[in-house]
């Protein structure tokens, strides 16, 4: 055991000292795995950061949601032509549905409003995205607030003056410390009350909540009727435990009958299933790791090559040290250690350059600000992915000169070196 590990730490002697005296080619060498390790961590950190920061803006919705309206999320066999004559889903419709729909926990009416200008005494916010919707929202999109509370049903009935604020635009509107709730500002060219605050959201997937105001739908509704009211949709959450194709053909029977569909016309109405949504963006970022793997792929190839390139020099250039080596007695394996330790350190090196690199970009942002909310996290995976793969290039490009540099004939050795 002992006898290993004098070769080890021999073999790793030698290869420090080569790539001490060949400062230049060293650097040359690992130039190749640098920039293939900066192109795969650097891409994979950032999916990595953009994954989290998308998937903790979803992680308020259930996987179940569905999502009622006249367009499909994804992929369908029904041609463009006839979905554009499907017609928008109502408020009756809606109300309809949450009498006829028993298993559902909680059911909420949206429309798109134009951007509006909000004004407070004599600050003006211009072109802020407005969400109109119904009572329930708060339910399905688990809500949460830093102060006040999310209109009632009597005020989303009614169609009350009232609106809940998200965290920027309290903060651009009232100053960071000052008080929002029951403020009257401009919308809609209507003083409304402001009864709620919504907690800082973050960068998410859209609109972040924290640019936004939200309105009872029938407010809206009575200012720019049914027909002007923009892509008008039900998101519905079924109850824990609702076996999920028999909700689904409950809900496409019940909206039938409503519309009147006849047996064997098409459905003019797509349950987007909010599932579906989080497999597509898992797709996505799978597809972004892969684009990271090819570019940076070509890269460590590269590199690789470099690295065996300068490996077979080495050999070349060592030919009498080796036979000299050899027949003082050196044992094969402690000349394979030597030149394959050196590939290895060459690797693992441009490796952590690479790293490092990237460590310090995503420092930089995420100090500086300009990335905005958006996080980027070197995670410790691919920390270690970074070192496994520089390991395993390191022993690929060096195990070929390696093991001709360990079979090499003393005398010949010597002989040629002379």
């Amino acid at each position: 055991m002992f006898i290993y590990l004098r070769v080890l730490k021999e073999s790793f002697r030698f290869a420090i000292n080569a790539l001490r005296n060949n400062k230049l080619r060293t650097f040359l060498s690992l130039m190749g795995v640098t920039v293939g390790i900066f192109s795969i961590i650097g891409v994979l950190a950032a999916v990595d950061s953009l994954e989290k920061q998308v998937k903790g803006s979803l992680s308020s919705l259930d996987q179940s949601t569905i999502i009622l309206c006249h367009a499909s999320f994804g992929p369908t066999e029904i041609p463009r032509w006839k979905r554009e004559q499907f017609p928008l889903i109502s408020y009756d419709e809606y109300q309809y549905l949450r009498r006829a729909l028993p298993d559902a926990k909680a059911m909420s009416y949206l429309i798109n409003v134009p951007q509006q200008n909000i004004k407070y005494e004599d600050e003006t916010l211009e072109r802020v995205q407005v969400v109109a919707t119904t009572f329930e929202y708060y339910d399905v999109e688990a809500l949460q607030f830093q102060e006040g509370r999310f209109f009632n049903e009597a005020e989303s009935v009614s169609g009350s003056n009232v609106i809940v604020i998200g965290d920027e635009v309290k903060n651009q509107l009232f100053g960071k410390n000052g008080n929002a709730i029951g403020k009257k500002i401009k919308v809609f060219s209507r003083k409304l009350t402001v009864i709620g605050v919504l907690k800082k959201e973050g960068v998410g997937l859209g609109d972040s909540k924290d640019e936004v105001v939200i309105t009872p739908v029938n407010l809206t509704r009575k200012i720019y009727g049914e027909s002007k009211s923009g892509f008008p949709r039900v998101v519905i959450l079924p109850k824990s435990g609702v076996d999920n194709e028999g909700f689904l053909a409950t809900l496409d029977q019940k909206l039938r009958a409503k519309r009147g569909a006849k047996i064997g016309e098409i459905s003019t109405f797509f349950a987007n299933q909010f599932k579906g949504l989080t497999d597509l963006i898992d797709g996505l970022i799978g597809a972004l790791k892969g684009i990271g793997w090819g570019i940076g792929g070509f890269a460590l190839l590269v590199g690789g090559f470099g690295i065996a390139n300068i490996m077979f020099v080495s050999v070349k250039e060592r030919t009498n040290l080796i036979g000299i080596q050899k027949a003082l007695g050196a044992k094969r394996r402690f000349i394979l250690f030597q030149f394959l330790f050196e590939s290895i350190l060459l690797s693992i090196l441009g490796g952590i350059i690479g790293m490092f690199l990237v460590w310090m970009i995503a420092l930089g942002l995420n100090s500086s600000g300009v990335a905005g909310d958006f996080t980027f996290v070197l995670s410790p995976f691919n920390v270690l992915l970074g070192f496994s793969v520089t390991f395993f290039i390191g022993i690929l490009a060096g195990i070929i000169p390696a093991i001709a540099a360990s079979k090499l004939d003393p005398v010949e050795a010597i002989r040629t070196g002379m």
